[in-house]
């Protein structure tokens, strides 16, 4: 089901009359679609532009997680997905997806506008796990405009068993440290 707010080229206006429309300034860019531009983003909003990318066999995680739950400004140039059925399917290929085919456990997905999404928890977890300076970057951000999801991350990694959870938590606790003494 996709929300009325949300237009998709091709669907009821083509990719010609959705750009000419964001020119005039009548509509804005939302992740792959385009919505009204006195819209509010939220969460689903942003979760709901990404369906038909991700349908319901993937999920939104790592940089494309946090930019839906709100802790980047701007959704990355690829959006990160990974396998969210039981079933692996055959190599995706897209220039729009980076594709892992770890399959995320359905207790860390969440259904935000239809879409399946990595919990925040899980979406600070990983992107500490990365250990590359763009990541950490992002976990920063993501942590500043959403600060409750420290503690929530603190836990899911004290209860996870993924590699690189040593070198997350230690990224953790660095972030933390941060943040507190810029506050």
């Amino acid at each position: 089901m996709g929300s009325r707010l949300l237009y998709f080229a091709g669907d009821r206006l083509s990719h010609a009359e959705l750009t000419a429309a964001c020119l005039d300034g009548d509509v804005v860019e939302i992740g792959e679609g385009y919505a009204p531009a006195d819209t509010v983003e939220t969460v689903a909003l942003r979760a709901a532009s990404l369906r038909p990318l991700l349908r319901d066999d993937l999920a939104a995680s790592h940089l494309t997680a946090a930019w839906i739950h709100g802790g980047l400004v701007d959704p990355p140039g690829r959006h990160t997905v990974q396998r969210a059925s039981p079933q692996r399917r055959r190599a995706l290929v897209s220039r729009r997806l980076h594709y892992r085919d770890i399959r995320v456990s359905p207790g860390d997905l969440l259904r935000c506008g239809g879409t399946l999404v990595t919990s925040p928890a899980r979406t600070l977890a990983d992107l500490l796990r990365e250990g590359s300076a763009d990541y950490a970057a992002a976990a920063r951000a993501y942590a500043v405009a959403v600060p409750a999801v420290l503690e929530e991350a603190r836990c899911w990694l004290e209860a996870s068993s993924l590699p690189y959870v040593r070198r997350a938590r230690e990224a953790l606790t660095a972030l933390a440290g941060q943040l507190d003494v810029t506050r």
